[in-house]
């Protein structure tokens, strides 16, 4: 069997750096390099899985729950109202390997249904924010 080599993959062997906000055995979080709004973070099982169809019972909980501490970190830590939550499972689903964004909103924030406007850090911001959400965990 060939080994997979999707970039959450990469992330996971550290052979690709990232802004990792916190881990365990089953669940990694990291910043998403474009992120819709700063501090958006992208919520993956360890081992590789594709879709959320093949996520097997056993690792919902841990998936879920991180997603759900992040979503109260990001609130706690950068300001936002709320988030918004979503997997995208296969079409747009732009890496090969299941994953939940947790994005911060706010009123006013200018993001409308599934549109979702690309921005980008500067130089050495993306691991300030990283340091911010998981010091809030």
């Amino acid at each position: 069997m060939a080994a997979v080599t999707d970039v959450i993959c990469q992330i996971v062997a550290g052979e690709l750096d990232a802004a990792v906000v916190t881990r365990n055995d089953d669940v990694i979080a990291f910043l998403d390099h474009r992120p819709v709004f700063k501090g958006h973070v992208l919520v993956a099982p360890v081992t590789h899985i594709d879709t959320l169809l093949d996520l097997p019972t056993a690792l919902m909980p841990s998936l879920l729950t991180m997603a759900q501490q992040i979503a109260a970190a990001i609130g706690s830590a950068l300001g936002a109202q709320g988030t918004f939550v979503a997997v995208n499972n296969v079409v747009s689903q732009s890496i090969p390997h299941l994953h939940v964004h947790v994005v911060p909103r706010t009123k006013g924030d200018g993001l409308r249904g599934f549109f979702w406007p690309r921005t980008r850090y500067a130089d050495g911001e993306m691991d300030g924010y990283a340091k911010r959400i998981a010091a809030a965990l």
